[in-house]
């Protein structure tokens, strides 16, 4: 029972036989393959955006720091949240990327800016000209870092606050597909038809073993980031077991069913909680992850029987009165299972 991550899980049984199947012959290197052919025709076609460049890259960190660099100069803002994937987990990639540009964190709950407090951060950059930091882009997690979602109504209406100053608009992705799912609207809908310039669009916590997708509404800006990502060292010369994979991942639907069963299986689990005493929700559960607080008493049975997961923070203890509320992460993946999930409130309920 791991609900540490959904890096956690295995790569969905289609994908790795997509892999093997493409370890057969030769093929094409450099993003050159038949199957990046097939995959760009795809993506052009699930997001309405015919003529989007689409690329491959095998991290969600290389996919965002990479797509940030194309948006935004060394000396200017990246206006995001404060526990932005970008900003909590990328060991300052998007800086070390952009040359130097500054992230500006701003505050909101559950891990959502809000239009108002965007404006605020963005209006009050750059007043001392020459000396300051200047306004840059804006970024967007999509699922957040705390399991929420910005439905397509919230990101336009953050677009249309970057809009008004003449800024480009990132969307981080790594979980996007379970955002859409929640979000009940097409991909074009949650992206450049609400004001998205540029999409990370996550495959690896999602059932893929390495891979995303940078799909860039503006073909105007592909052949920066076709420099950038050969400079970075995140060119594969063997492209097509990239390729592969999001080939398989695009088929038949692949993709919304994989995220339809994480996104599933982290209702169950926070249905569940919700009946424990003493635990509540930290905050809404609104794709594949639940942010619950129980006793640690609950805690230390789900350690002794082999769940994993992470205390969230990481900086309360285990010592201490049985009762007492801790607050934690659990991460439901593709293969998240219902016996899995029954498991884990077992142990928890004791």
């Amino acid at each position: 029972m791991n609900f540490a991550s959904d890096n956690t899980s295995a790569v969905a049984p289609e994908i790795m036989a997509a892999i093997v199947a493409a370890n057969q012959g030769s093929a094409m290197p450099y993003g050159h393959d038949d199957r990046m052919a097939e995959v760009r025709a795809r993506i052009r076609q699930i997001f309405e955006a015919p003529h989007a460049a689409v690329y491959l890259v095998a991290t969600g960190t290389a996919a965002n720091a990479l797509a940030c660099a194309i948006l935004v100069q060394p000396w200017q803002a990246v206006f995001c949240h404060r526990n932005a994937h970008i900003e909590e987990d990328e060991c300052g990639a998007p800086e070390f990327y952009t040359g130097g540009a500054k992230l500006v964190l701003i505050d909101g709950d559950h891990a959502r800016m809000t239009p108002e407090a965007l404006d605020r951060a963005i209006a009050f950059t750059g007043r001392g000209g020459v000396h300051n930091v200047q306004r840059g882009m804006v970024s967007i997690t999509n699922a957040t870092e705390h399991g929420t979602i910005y439905h397509a109504p919230a990101v336009k209406a953050l677009a249309d606050v970057a809009r008004g100053y003449g800024l480009p608009v990132h969307m981080d992705g790594a979980r996007f597909t379970n955002a859409l799912i929640t979000a009940g609207c097409t991909p074009a809908e949650l992206t450049w038809k609400a004001g998205v310039d540029v999409l990370s669009f996550g495959g690896t916590k999602n059932g893929c073993m390495g891979v995303e997708a940078v799909v860039i509404f503006d073909p105007a800006r592909a052949e920066e980031f076709e420099f950038r990502r050969k400079r970075a060292g995140h060119l594969f010369s063997k492209h097509r077991y990239l390729s592969a994979q999001m080939l398989a991942y695009l088929t038949d639907d692949l993709w919304l069913r994989l995220a339809h069963q994480a996104n599933a299986a982290a209702r169950q689990l926070s249905n569940g909680l919700t009946t424990i005493p003493g635990a509540s929700l930290v905050h809404p559960t609104e794709a594949n992850a639940v942010f619950a607080a129980f006793p640690r008493s609950g805690h230390r049975r789900a350690d002794a029987g082999g769940a994993r997961y992470y205390l969230w923070p990481g900086d309360q203890s285990m010592s201490g009165p049985d009762d007492e509320p801790l607050a934690a992460r659990l991460v439901c993946s593709w293969s998240t299972t219902e016996a899995d999930v029954d498991g884990i409130l077992a142990l928890i309920r004791g």
